[in-house]
């Protein structure tokens, strides 16, 4: 069995329209303005951005829950982008396809704000 990672992404509701769109499998390619793609470690995290920014920014916040393959992961250092437990990784847009294919499972919504 594959051992996997456990990630979470923050996002609003139009990228949460695509995710629908690649049956919960994929995340869409990002914009020209979005060379990064920031999966975060933790559910708190995820959840003070989706209810704190996404929301400001775009009437709702989902928090989404999701497995990747643990191996394929360790080519992308955990990055601190403040307090301890503020850690994420940083995907290159050009990467996301093969970030994608190693997703094991579904994309899940957790949690959701308004």
């Amino acid at each position: 069995m594959t051992e996997t990672t456990t990630l979470w992404r923050p996002t609003g509701p139009r990228e949460l329209e695509l995710v629908a769109e690649l049956d919960w499998r994929a995340w869409p390619p990002r914009l020209p303005e979005q060379p990064i793609f920031y999966p975060v470690m933790n559910e708190d995290y995820a959840i003070r951005i989706a209810r704190d920014w996404n929301v400001e920014h775009s009437g709702a916040g989902f928090v989404t829950r999701f497995e990747v393959e643990t191996e394929f992961l360790s080519r992308y250092p955990v990055q601190q982008a403040g307090g301890r437990t503020i850690l994420e990784l940083w995907v290159p847009a050009e990467e996301l396809d093969e970030f994608n294919a190693h997703i094991v499972g579904k994309i899940e919504v957790v949690h959701e704000f308004h």
